[in-house]
């Protein structure tokens, strides 16, 4: 099948079998290896991604499916300079990140959630965990997690930096 997306920011243009997920694109064909792939079930989260915004599993999205969609992978989140998202920076200061592994996963689907927070009550505790039912992690036991969550949210709420650059929409 001949299909296209829109990767990045980037106009993407390619063959592939009808049964092809999404996942094995970003990472084989397309060399975008920050999306991981953990379980091969959608159940860790490892793989997250955004199309056309919304965060998904991209183990259990096939690419024909996503085909005309802006798709984002954590390659494409970051400021004009290179820099770290306020998300990103509020997890590092948070210690939310250990390994690693789960961290692009988790930076794809909670900067759709910190992303919606601009303008409105910062998420509750409860809120942000809820958020995280769909992300594994086995180094941080997600009490920093949430509190990078919580930090960025108000950044966001106060206007500064939030989940993506300034300037970019994911």
């Amino acid at each position: 099948m001949d299909l296209s997306l829109n990767v990045n920011g980037r106009p993407e243009q390619f063959s592939a079998p009808p049964n092809e997920l999404l996942v094995e694109r970003l990472r084989d064909g397309l060399g975008l290896t920050g999306t991981k792939v953990g379980c091969d079930t959608g159940q860790c989260g490892t793989c997250v991604v955004r199309i056309d915004g919304r965060s998904v599993k991209s183990c259990l999205v096939l690419t024909a499916s996503a085909a005309g969609s802006r798709v984002t992978t954590i390659e494409g989140v970051t400021t004009l300079g290179g820099e770290l998202t306020g998300l990103q920076e509020a997890l590092r200061e948070e210690h939310g990140t250990q390994c690693g592994f789960c961290t692009p996963g988790m930076v794809m689907a909670l900067g759709e959630l910190v992303d919606n927070t601009a303008g409105r009550e910062a998420p509750t505790e409860p809120e942000i965990r809820e958020w995280l039912t769909g992300n594994l992690c086995r180094c941080t036991g997600y009490h920093s997690v949430v509190r990078g969550v919580q930090r960025a949210c108000s950044a966001a709420r106060a206007g500064e930096s939030a989940a993506t650059a300034p300037g970019q929409e994911v």
